[in-house]
């Protein structure tokens, strides 16, 4: 798959790329700020929408991301995921599976970036499995969107991601 396309469409319509990326803070696991524009000019990031922590296969993917951080992780890549859990539950999360990457919370207002990126489900009160890419000049370069119960290829993701970083 080509890192400057969009990946296979699902229920989520996602938003369109090319335009500057949807600016949020949010607090991480450790109660901590992160704010997507701090990055821009610096790193290219990848934006992990999630279900649900402690889900089966949301724990496996965020496992395969910690395996995997080195590559994930560089002086011009970050990974970002986001659900609609609590602070506190992602912190449960985090210790109870060692994912020491940020886990950012879009608790309240509920869903709110998920809403902002067009990827949260209300039916269910949580957002798709979705990911976007970040460019480091702040817009959406690459999106891919999958079935609640489908797990993301991380291989495509850090593809897309590895391409921005090195725009």
């Amino acid at each position: 798959m080509r890192p400057d396309v969009a990946g296979p469409a699902s229920t989520a319509t996602g938003i369109e790329l090319g335009g500057l990326a949807p600016d949020f803070t949010l607090r991480d696991q450790f109660g901590q700020d992160v704010t997507l524009s701090s990055y821009r000019g610096r790193k290219a990031v990848a934006l992990v929408f999630y279900p649900y922590a402690f889900s089966g296969v949301c724990t496996g993917e965020m496992g395969g991301i910690r395996a995997r951080l080195d590559e994930f992780l560089t002086f011009d890549t970050e990974v970002l995921a986001l659900s609609c859990d609590p602070v506190y539950a992602l912190r449960a999360f985090s210790d109870s599976d060692g994912l020491n990457f940020a886990l950012l919370s879009d608790f309240w207002p509920h869903g709110e970036v998920a809403r902002d990126y067009g990827v949260f489900d209300a039916s269910v009160g949580c957002p798709e499995r979705s990911s976007y890419v970040v460019g480091k000049d702040g817009r959406l370069v690459w999106s891919v969107h999958h079935p609640k119960p489908a797990a993301r290829s991380l291989d495509d993701l850090l593809g897309a991601l590895r391409h921005a970083g090195e725009a």
